[in-house]
């Protein structure tokens, strides 16, 4: 990764580092996960899996040492006596779990991996499956994950694809065959006197595009077969498409179309300095933690805020990155469905041979341009992402990511603090001219940020970000509904007798009490 271009997150994560004996296992190893997905080359709905993934391994070590929560594998089969629930254990059995399940991820990590094993004092080596001690613990724990979700949809190991298709062997790769309605729209920018002809078959749906030069790269869909990924507690990808938040309005007509892209076009125009670091800070574009690891940024914020002991962070990661999983599922699902256009598209159609009053490009000031020059304020070298619009990832991520921490902690505060450096900025060098500090009193707050970024970059329409807000609060209440069955399966067993076999209501909010601090 080249450092010139070193993330935002990675300033965050300085600004919220602690000492070792301050973390729990769990939050060092969400840190560990974080800086794979810095140095890997994932696309945002393949992250939030892996994180899922992580924390499902780390979650179902850390049950066994646990008087009531149940695995998601083995459920009570790998309960551990009372006596050896101790912090030792736990956190042992946890690392363990998190190594085995991040080398699968990110082989690419071993060294790293390894050396965050060495660092907390565990021989890497050591697979042993003997499931009374913790390290067997972990390692059986992960195997049993790993395994579950090797056929899961997602195309890890590039495997389901057919003979002969060139995604084989492939990790993440197509395999249902996806056609493009657009052929990829050239690279413009508005400070450039000669472009590329525009060429656009369908203004209503989404148009790759073609990276500048000399790589002229061409953008190729991420995750179009997400939809067929197995979720973790959705019935379906299209559960919530009958909800009118779930159709894309800007796609029924020329007259939507507009208004949208208009109002695209008035925040371009209204961009300031505050305004363009707000883009820049939620970015989470190549080279970055993506979007779901933003909120495990938030995550590990809030364990060392409220001096969370392993298990309570064993269960909030664990609820938190499972629905930011179940989010993407939901959000790429949509994307394939309606092929949503982006503003880079329509603005260009539609205000081809006209000019408009936008942003002018790095390092200009807002300025009459030619429409079909149009360009956002985004971060990297793709203008936009390499997928439809419809919905925005970062709303829906960011949704469910809140509505967890929301439920877990009881409380919407949040209270967080960061400081960005002079100069950060990847679009234009001086954004911010001066220190600055991003503030979010509430993850409510937070999540809305996330989302107004992307209409002020210009990378998305309204409608996008609202129907994102919306169905990833529904997806975020989902899957705290099932983690809560998860956390208290035993002594749910325990009431239920007692009650004659009622159980009570899954809805009810989990009491992210302490009672439970060694």
């Amino acid at each position: 990764m080249d450092r010139a271009f070193v993330t935002l997150a990675a300033f965050v994560l300085v600004a919220l580092s602690t000492s070792a004996a301050g973390a729990t296992a769990v939050r060092d190893w969400n840190a560990a996960a974080l800086e794979e997905l810095r140095n890997g080359k994932l696309g945002p709905p393949m992250a939030a899996r892996a994180l899922a993934i992580a924390h499902t391994c780390m979650y179902d070590a850390w049950a066994a040492y646990d008087k009531d929560a149940a695995g998601t594998i083995f459920g009570d089969d790998l309960r551990r006596p009372p006596r050896e629930h101790t912090r030792r254990n736990k956190a042992e059995a946890v690392s363990f779990a998190a190594y085995r399940c991040l080398l699968n991820l990110f082989p690419a990590g071993a060294a790293r991996l390894g050396a965050v094993m060495q660092g907390m004092g565990y021989d890497p080596a050591n697979t042993s499956v003997d499931v009374r001690t913790p390290a067997g613990i972990g390692n059986v724990a992960a195997a049993a994950v790993v395994a579950d979700r090797r056929h899961d949809g997602s195309n890890q190991y590039g495997d389901m694809n057919p003979p002969g298709d060139p995604g084989l062997g492939v990790a993440y790769s197509d395999y249902t065959g996806y056609q493009l309605r657009n052929e990829p729209l050239g690279f413009c920018m508005p400070t450039m006197e000669f472009c590329p002809p525009l060429v656009i078959a369908d203004p209503f749906h989404w148009q790759p595009l073609i990276g500048p030069p000399p790589l002229s790269a061409v953008q190729k869909y991420i995750g179009c077969h997400w939809e067929n990924v197995r979720p973790f507690a959705l019935r379906s990808a299209n559960q919530f498409d009958h909800l009118r938040i779930a159709q894309p309005r800007a796609m029924r007509d020329v007259f939507s179309l507009r208004r949208a892209a208009d109002e695209v076009i008035a925040h371009s125009a209204a961009l300031t300095d505050e305004k363009k670091l707000v883009v820049e800070y939620w970015a989470d574009g190549p080279a970055s933690e993506l979007p779901p690891g933003h909120w495990g940024i938030f995550a590990q914020y809030v364990s060392k805020r409220d001096r969370h002991t392993i298990d309570e962070d064993a269960k909030m990661f664990f609820a938190m990155h499972n629905a930011s999983f179940d989010a993407g599922i939901v959000a790429w699902h949509l994307k394939r469905s309606s092929e949503g256009v982006r503003p880079i598209t329509a603005i260009r159609h539609l205000y081809q041979g006209q000019q408009i009053l936008a942003f002018g490009g790095p390092g200009q000031p807002v300025t009459t341009i030619p429409g079909s020059k149009w360009m956002p304020y985004n971060p990297g070298s793709n203008l936009t992402p390499a997928f439809p619009g419809f919905i925005s990832g970062h709303s829906t991520f960011s949704a469910a990511s809140a509505y967890v921490l929301r439920a877990f902690t009881g409380s919407d505060r949040f209270g967080f603090r960061t400081l960005v450096p002079a100069g950060f900025g990847r679009v234009e060098p001086g954004i911010p001219a001066v220190d600055t500090i991003i503030a979010y009193a509430t993850f409510t707050e937070a999540a809305d940020a996330a989302a107004i970024s992307r209409i002020w970059g210009g990378i998305h329409f309204s409608e996008d970000n609202e129907s994102g807000l919306a169905l990833g609060t529904l997806v975020g209440e989902q899957a705290w509904q099932k983690a809560v069955r998860y956390f208290r399966e035993r002594s749910d067993r325990r009431h239920d007798r007692g009650r004659g076999g009622d159980r009570d209501d899954d809805r009810a909010v989990y009491d992210a009490s302490r009672d439970d601090r060694e």
